[in-house]
């Protein structure tokens, strides 16, 4: 099994002209949430050209996408990712913050890379089919809209990823890492408020302030943080204010809210109180609100099982290895933030003394920005904070995934460096890699049934409650107004 690992891994190889080229390209295009056009039919071109069966729209997602090779179960789910950010357009390869396009997009989260490295797994697995002729079939998903949109938490309300034995993901990071452990759920709604403009001197008496409605709601909220979950938060962001004239009673206003809990049912109670506070502001105000539903995003179900091949086949092929001249330039490049002394994967040790004593020797004797070492396994029930629409395909099949280093050590998220290494030989080895250990896992998820019997057995004893999907029958994906 080693050789056709291998096998597969040289396939990858061999294309990694081409999965640099999607990921510059993708890097190139910046598209934000939703409006991926052009990189959706990148992939879905490319992915044809390389024997694929392609269906484009998937679930009633423009940007959406299948391709799929090979016959019968077991059936692995590969995710790609590959929506930019708004406001950080930066050139590729610098060292300083640098616009390529003034005011554009950027890739700051990787999904460039991520999405080309999930390629690059399946062409790997595909090639391994070729010469291995069995039963099994790996199907690359396309998923817009990660950064608002949450494509894959819209498939899974369609229970799409049932069809699935398991899935497969990885994210660019500032490490290398078997994820694991749980996330929060979050919903995002935004409030339209509407009242009645006036003088706001003159015949104040007449209006009705949509931007008191919106204020009143603020403030309500802010006392409902006492009363909620200390693992749970409630965040927001002013989208519309009505105006720029103090003198005008202001009409018009909104806000953006994103509601998260550990769990999806404690996000939808939450969430139901949020909106009562709005219902009082209009009250309050005597104004109206429209309620737009954005997205929703389910917890992520940890499976252990998955998580333990994975690792195995990350230790098998080590990390990525850099050049004297990618290392000068992730040193100038940790230079241009704080926190480059960090250590690393922390967000998943539960035993912090223990990660500490885990961690930093392997920091200390790295020497340099890049964390060029494989961290150790940590397998506790964790919690991460953040969200993930990985999470709602976790509730309807086994799921794992990796963190491959793609930038220096501490890069912030979603941040002008990460776009500037995005587009340099260091991401490009991230993608090629991460595809070379996915593929491996897809291996021996395909030649290894107790494998997949194990990850099985391990998803069906933590969902056993069932999925409760937040999003509504009614809601397509859509982003803030």
């Amino acid at each position: 099994m080693i050789e056709k690992k291998t096998a597969a891994a040289a396939a990858i190889e061999t294309k990694k002209e081409l999965i640099a080229h999607v990921a510059d390209e993708i890097w190139r295009f910046a598209e934000l949430s939703l409006q991926e056009e052009q990189s959706a039919a990148l992939f879905c071109d490319i992915l044809e050209r390389e024997g694929f069966q392609v269906e484009r729209g998937i679930c009633n997602i423009p940007t959406a996408f299948s391709a799929s090779y090979g016959q019968g179960r077991p059936v692995i789910g590969l995710l790609a990712e590959y929506d930019a950010l708004s406001g950080l357009s930066q050139q590729g390869g610098a060292t300083q913050r640098l616009e390529l396009i003034p005011g554009g997009c950027g890739h700051g989260c990787g999904h460039n890379l991520l999405g080309a490295g999930a390629m690059a797994a399946a062409l790997g697995v595909k090639s391994f089919l070729e010469q291995n002729p069995q039963s099994g079939t790996v199907i690359l998903y396309g998923c817009p809209g990660e950064e608002g949109g949450a494509a894959k938490a819209f498939m899974a309300r369609d229970g799409l990823w049932y069809s699935l034995d398991a899935a497969l993901t990885w994210h660019p990071e500032d490490c290398n890492e078997v994820v694991t452990g749980s996330s929060n759920s979050c919903i995002q709604v935004q409030y339209k408020f509407h009242g009645v403009p006036a003088h706001a001197a003159g015949d104040p008496d007449r209006g009705r302030s949509a931007l008191d409605a919106v204020e009143l709601m603020n403030i309500g909220v802010q006392f409902l943080r006492e009363h909620m979950s200390d693992q749970a938060r409630v965040h927001y962001a002013i989208t519309d204010t009505g105006g720029r004239s103090p003198n005008v009673v202001q009409s018009e206003a909104s806000v953006l809210y994103m509601v998260r809990a550990n769990h999806v049912s404690e996000a939808i109670e939450l969430q139901e109180r949020v909106d009562k506070i709005a219902q009082g502001a209009a009250l309050m105000t005597e104004t109206t609100f429209e309620r737009k539903f954005i997205d929703g995003l389910a917890d992520t179900v940890t499976n252990h099982a998955l998580e333990k091949v994975l690792y195995e086949n990350f230790a098998a092929f080590g990390v990525p290895h850099y050049t004297e001249e990618e290392l000068e330039f992730a040193e100038k490049l940790s230079n241009t933030y704080p926190g480059n002394d960090s250590l690393p994967g922390l967000g998943a040790a539960v035993e912090r003394t223990f990660a500490l004593e885990q961690v930093k020797p392997l920091r200390q004797r790295a020497g340099h920005a890049m964390n060029d070492f494989l961290l150790p396994l940590y397998q506790k029930d964790l919690f991460r904070p953040g969200s993930t629409d990985v999470g709602d395909v976790s509730w309807e099949c086994p799921t794992a995934q990796i963190h491959v280093a793609a930038w220096p050590n501490g890069s912030p998220g979603h941040s002008w460096q990460n776009v500037s290494c995005g587009r340099t030989e260091i991401g490009h080895k991230a993608a090629v890699h991460a595809g070379k250990v996915l593929a491996a896992t897809v291996i021996d998820l395909l030649t290894r049934p107790e494998l997949l019997e194990q990850a099985k057995a391990e998803f069906e004893r933590r969902t056993v409650g069932g999925f409760t999907s937040p999003i509504p029958q009614d809601a397509v994906p859509v982003v803030p107004d």
